[in-house]
């Protein structure tokens, strides 16, 4: 019975020791404003309530116009593709907000095959190296804040310079968010490779 109590705590301790030093990282990224000049933005797809963004989707679009409207040659890969209870994709969806607010669609790329976020990194990445053979290109990942130290990670992966541009978390989602992020991180350090 002491085995097993020993070996109870022992685990326990080092999921919690996981849990804190990992959500340490989550919040730490999220704080970072990365507003630097970049060759591409990406924004990552979120959820649609039939056609229209849902709040934490809203939260990024408006953190990328503002951004793309600072910096107006940067062009932009909306990344989503079409999930249930969705009419469009996600991307068409964002491509319209971001029309909607002056971003000329001459700038914007769609990515609309994506499923979840190493999917949006790498297809949207796919559809930017066919236009551009650059090495080394900089790129500003849009994401709600606790999305961000796992988007990065996974771009470094990738192959390329990410830097971060974190769009808050509505407040009725923050404590899911942030706890599902966790696992999420765990499962993408361990099987979301090339």
């Amino acid at each position: 019975m002491k085995r097993w109590i020993h070996f109870f705590v022992t685990v326990s301790s080092v999921v919690l020791l996981s849990f804190l030093l990992i959500e340490g990282f989550i919040i730490k990224e999220g704080k970072k404003i990365e507003n630097v000049e970049v060759d591409y933005v990406i924004v990552l797809g979120a959820r649609l309530y039939g056609d229209m963004p849902s709040p934490a989707l809203s939260e990024r679009l408006i953190i990328a116009a503002q951004y793309l409207d600072s910096y107006p040659h940067v062009p932009v890969v909306v990344s989503g593709g079409q999930g249930p209870g969705e009419y469009v994709t996600e991307a068409f969806a964002m491509e319209e907000y971001l029309i909607d607010r002056g971003i000329s669609q001459n700038r914007i790329i769609q990515e609309n095959q994506s499923t979840n976020t190493f999917e949006n990194l790498k297809f949207s990445l796919e559809n930017i190296r066919q236009k551009d053979q650059r090495e080394d290109l900089k790129v500003l990942i849009v994401s709600n804040d606790f999305h961000l130290f796992r988007a990065k990670m996974l771009a470094r992966r990738l192959g390329v310079k990410p830097y971060g541009l974190p769009a808050k978390t509505p407040p009725s989602i923050v404590a899911r968010s942030y706890v599902r992020e966790y696992f999420a991180v765990i499962k993408s350090f361990l099987f979301d490779t090339e």
